[in-house]
C-alpha cells in the first residue's frame, strides 16, 4: 500500500506513515490484498484527499468504512462510481436535498463534484474486504484518519462538520468551539427517519458559508458525471 497525496496533506501526514502502527497497517491491507478482494482498489484509498486539498476543506462528512461491494468504493465516503446504482444510504441523501432544497434527485451516485468544492468525504475506514463490512477496523485506519480531522481542526478558518450517526459524532469532542457542528441520524434506511430526514443540513451549510460570504456549495450533481 501506498500514500499516493500530495501538498500539505503529505507534509502533514508524513510522520503518521512513518510510524510503525501505519507500516503494520500497510502490512497488514497488502496481506489482505494477496489473498482477497479489497475495496477500494489502491490507487483510490486516498481519493478523499486527493480529491480536496487541505487549503480547500470547508465541509467535513465522515463516513464508516467503505462501501463492500463490488465496483462501488472509489474512496470518497458515501459515494460510488458513475455506473453503480447508488446505494440505499446515498438515495436517502438524495431524498434529502430534495426536501431540502429542491435538488432533482440524482441518477448516479458519483460525488466527486463536492469534493471539488472544499467538501472532504472521510472515511474513519479506507479499506474493506469484499462483502465483509467493517472487515478492516482496528488495524489502524482509525488513528491515521483521527490524524486528518486533526489536522482539520487545527485549521483557522472554521470547517463545518456534518456528523450523521453515533460513531461520527463521537469525534464532536474534539472539535474546538470555533468549528461548527451538525448533528443528525445516519442516512442509512434503518436510522434515516429517526433525525435525519428534515435535518435540512444542507441549507445549514450554504447559509453558514454565506455569513462569512463564502461560495456556497452546489450540491446538484452533474447529469453526465466525467470520472477524476
Amino acid at each position: 500500500m501506498y500514500t499516493n497525496v500530495s501538498g500539505t496533506w503529505q507534509c502533514l501526514l508524513q510522520p503518521e506513515i512513518e510510524k510503525p502502527y501505519f507500516q503494520a497497517l500497510a502490512s497488514f491491507v497488502d496481506d489482505e490484498r494477496s489473498q482477497y478482494a479489497v475495496f477500494p482498489e489502491e490507487a483510490n484509498v486516498f481519493s478523499a484527499l486527493q480529491h480536496t486539498a487541505y487549503e480547500q476543506v470547508r465541509v467535513v462528512i465522515l463516513g464508516q468504512d467503505p462501501y463492500h461491494n463490488v465496483g462501488q468504493a472509489h474512496g470518497l465516503c458515501f459515494s460510488v462510481l458513475p455506473g453503480v446504482k447508488p446505494p440505499p444510504s446515498l438515495v436517502n441523501i438524495y431524498k434529502e436535498l430534495k426536501s431540502d432544497l429542491d435538488v432533482p434527485l440524482a441518477e448516479h451516485g458519483y460525488l466527486a463534484s463536492w469534493a471539488r468544492q472544499g467538501v472532504l468525504m472521510l472515511n474513519a475506514i479506507l479499506t474493506v474486504r469484499a462483502h465483509e463490512p467493517l472487515s478492516h477496523r482496528n488495524h489502524g485506519w482509525e488513528t491515521f484518519t483521527t490524524a486528518i480531522l486533526q489536522a482539520v481542526i487545527a485549521k483557522e478558518t472554521p470547517v463545518i462538520f456534518l456528523l450523521w450517526g453515533s460513531p461520527a459524532q463521537k469525534i464532536a469532542n474534539t472539535l474546538h468551539p470555533r468549528h461548527i457542528m451538525l448533528k443528525a441520524a445516519h442516512p442509512s434506511p434503518l436510522s434515516a427517519y429517526r433525525g435525519f430526514f428534515g435535518c435540512k443540513h444542507f441549507s445549514q451549510v450554504n447559509a453558514l458559508l454565506a455569513e462569512r460570504e463564502e461560495p456556497p456549495i452546489d450540491w446538484c450533481l452533474p447529469v453526465n458525471p466525467i470520472l477524476e
